[in-house]
């Protein structure tokens, strides 16, 4: 799922490329990507844009009249740019908003069609997406802590709870713990305040460094190679492969259609988590330390 970095981008891409331009209207391919009945998609037909903006994971188009587009792109959602009134293509084409300058594609990979289009009116519209999340960027070290320990979760929960922080998901938030030196399981009821203070430094020089990167390698195109998997990554995505700070191979965790990745040298005292299925198959044979699993 695009995350901060990502929709970050988006959003600043989008607005140099469309603001003071007109949407001329907007194609829906596939009805189900529209969840809202009034206002209509015909009605944001013809006006200006006058902002783009990100709520949270969301991307949000400012038109005049109080009238706004909220996107969610969900898991495999993603936007092209493309000449003006560019076919939407037949396989995985959502919608398309033609505006002055070019055409948005909206596409999802995959059957699970989960990417989905509001038209809303009015801030009170807007704001019934708002999750309530603390926006990291802008929130100092006691605001942070306030939001971590409202409730007890693990920290990999915590950071991906939309509720708790704002814009952070998978793929971010194994590289944040493991800047931090955290385990994902570590619960935040049990963070003294230099661990707190470490992971606000570590989840806000995350956040920045790859939106910096990701901004660099976009440059004044736009981002067509959106992905949870980056060369660059300590380690989200990189399950056996050596960690850059120490060497030792990077574990994993799948439960509930998510995973964490870690490493345990650096982030877990050398123990190797344990995986609900994987170690209850191996039993004894599992091992409980980077020593055994090296042997």
């Amino acid at each position: 799922m695009p995350e901060l970095p990502d929709v970050t981008v988006y959003v600043e891409r989008l607005a140099a490329l469309t603001c003071g331009t007109v949407l001329r209207g907007v194609r829906l391919r596939s009805p189900f990507v529209l969840r809202t009945i009034e206002p209509s998609p015909s009605d944001a037909a013809g006006r200006s844009v006058l902002a783009v903006r990100r709520l949270g994971k969301r991307i949000v188009i400012d038109l005049e009249g109080d009238l706004h587009l909220v996107l969610h792109l969900m898991i495999a959602g993603r936007l092209r740019w493309r000449p003006i009134d560019a076919p939407v293509p037949a396989s995985n084409g959502l919608a398309a908003f033609d505006f002055d300058r070019g055409t948005v594609l909206f596409t999802e990979s995959g059957s699970r069609k989960r990417a989905s289009l509001h038209v809303v009116s009015g801030e009170d519209g807007v704001g019934a997406f708002d999750r309530g999340g603390l926006e990291v960027m802008n929130a100092d070290t006691d605001a942070f802590a306030a939001a971590l320990r409202r409730e007890n979760h693990t920290l990999k929960r915590a950071l991906t709870d939309p509720r708790i922080l704002s814009g952070i998901g998978n793929a971010y938030s194994d590289e944040i713990l493991h800047a931090a030196r955290l385990s994902p399981f570590r619960q935040t009821s049990k963070l003294d305040d230099e661990a707190v203070a470490r992971l606000h430094q570590a989840t806000r020089d995350t956040l920045r460094d790859w939106t910096a990167r990701l901004r660099a390698e976009t440059g004044d195109r736009f981002p067509d190679k959106v992905t949870a998997f980056r060369p660059g990554m300590a380690v989200h995505g990189r399950f056996r492969e050596p960690c850059p700070a120490c060497g030792t191979a990077v574990q994993r965790i799948v439960y509930a259609g998510s995973e964490s990745n870690y490493c345990p040298r650096c982030q877990t005292e050398g123990r190797i988590l344990s995986d609900r299925s994987l170690s209850r198959l191996l039993k004894q044979s599992w091992p409980r330390t980077v020593e055994e699993l090296e042997q």
